[in-house]
C-alpha cells in the first residue's frame, strides 16, 4: 500500500513539475505583420474586434481583440514596433504610442526556416 501512495505522489509531482513548460510567458517587442477586421458588431459585440498579427520566438502569432472593448485600429499601424507580453492565450499589447490592447492568442504557427 505505501509503494503505491509513494508512486502516486511521485507521478503527481511530475506532473505538476512539467506544468509551466507548457504555459508560454514572456514578453518582448516585434514588428506588427498585420491588422485585420474579425466577426461584426451587433448588438452582443458593442465593438469591432480585430485580429493582430506578429512573429516572436520562432513562431508566427494572431491574437484577437475582445468585440466588447473599443480599441482604435489606428493606433497599431502595420510595420511598427509593438511591446507585448504572452500569458498562456492572453495578451497585451502596445503601441509606440503606449496604446494597450488586451488580445486572446487564437493561433500558433511555428516559423519555416530558410532551405
Amino acid at each position: 500500500m505505501r509503494r503505491r501512495t509513494a508512486s502516486a505522489i511521485l507521478a503527481i509531482t511530475g506532473i505538476f513539475a512539467t506544468l509551466p513548460a507548457f504555459a508560454e510567458n514572456f514578453k518582448g517587442s516585434a514588428n506588427l505583420k498585420d491588422v485585420q477586421t474579425t466577426g461584426m458588431k451587433d448588438k452582443n459585440h458593442k465593438h469591432q474586434a480585430y485580429d493582430l498579427f506578429f512573429d516572436t520566438q520562432g513562431k508566427s502569432y494572431t491574437c484577437r481583440t475582445d468585440s466588447n472593448k473599443s480599441m482604435n485600429a489606428t493606433d497599431f499601424v502595420v510595420g511598427n514596433q509593438i511591446r507585448y507580453e504572452i500569458d498562456g492565450d492572453k495578451a497585451k499589447i502596445w503601441s509606440p504610442a503606449n496604446k494597450k490592447v488586451g488580445c486572446k492568442i487564437v493561433r500558433v504557427e511555428a516559423m519555416q526556416s530558410p532551405r
